[in-house]
């Protein structure tokens, strides 16, 4: 299911995620301003967001302990943002690494969360058959694991605010020249503004160790359950770029570096 009016504050429908007074989305949102989600313009600058985990917050701790309590429980459902405080889930900007531990959960609930990006270990929940992001105002890409949950055909997103979206059909940030090695590059400590996550250590199509190859990021965006997502890619080598599939119609057609790239045209009214 997709949003279909200008993005505001919606009363919650899935959870107690959002604010007891609706209207008041600072208390747990930060703004966005990379592009306007009301209006077309394709030929704006993005960027990816540039802010980094605090992980001495309160509320990432809270979150792994949630994490590994659900890990442990093997519960179907998990909603972490219903377990912390108004200000715990505004400092919750990604997710850790440890959701790779939850592989029993069906539906991921993370309604009008703070998150800028999702990292790569969503792959591992090959139980994931629903994923309810809507809301998420600064989330605007996916990592390309995600389209390991080969199970996931229900997703509750608002594609105004997803890169290069069919509506308002905003460009994808520039990405950086494709690496035939990584040797000079810290893979641990990575600058996100340049390169989307502080991390990268695995291929994102053969799950290879990018130590040991190089680095080709590329876009590409792919049908994910309900909707068309951009998803972004950190392949090792031109031969895993090659192997990607097609985009589907109305979507530029292969993986691209973005920037001003072009796209179809908007034909939403």
């Amino acid at each position: 299911m997709t949003d279909e009016a200008e993005p505001r504050l919606n009363l919650n429908r899935w959870g107690d995620t959002s604010d007891p007074a609706p209207g008041r989305r600072g208390l747990r949102q930060d703004a966005c301003s990379c592009f306007d989600q009301s209006r077309p313009h394709p030929r704006a600058g993005v960027e990816f967001h540039a802010e980094r985990q605090d992980t001495s917050a309160s509320g990432w701790h809270h979150l792994l302990e949630l994490i590994d309590e659900a890990a442990a429980d093997g519960r179907e459902e998990f909603r972490p943002l219903t377990g912390l405080s108004q200000e715990e889930r505004r400092q919750i900007i990604t997710l850790p690494p440890s959701i790779a531990q939850l592989t029993a959960v069906k539906h991921l609930v993370l309604y009008g969360s703070n998150l800028v990006r999702i990292p790569p270990e969503i792959g591992a929940m090959t139980s994931l058959e629903e994923f309810t992001h809507y809301t998420s105002y600064r989330l605007h890409w996916l990592p390309y694991e995600i389209t390991r949950c080969r199970k996931l055909t229900r997703s509750t997103v608002s594609t105004r605010a997803l890169f290069g979206n069919y509506k308002l059909r905003p460009p994808l940030p520039r990405l950086q020249p494709s690496r035939g090695s990584v040797a000079d590059l810290d893979l641990g400590n990575l600058n996100p503004r340049r390169w989307g996550a502080t991390v990268i250590h695995r291929c994102s199509v053969c799950d290879r160790p990018i130590e040991q190859s190089g680095l080709h990021q590329v876009w590409i965006s792919l049908r994910v359950a309900t909707d068309v997502l951009p998803l972004l890619v950190d392949a090792c080598s031109v031969v895993c770029v090659a192997s990607l599939p097609g985009s589907p119609r109305d979507y530029t057609p292969a993986p691209h570096k973005g920037g001003r790239v072009d796209q179809p045209a908007s034909d939403w009214d």
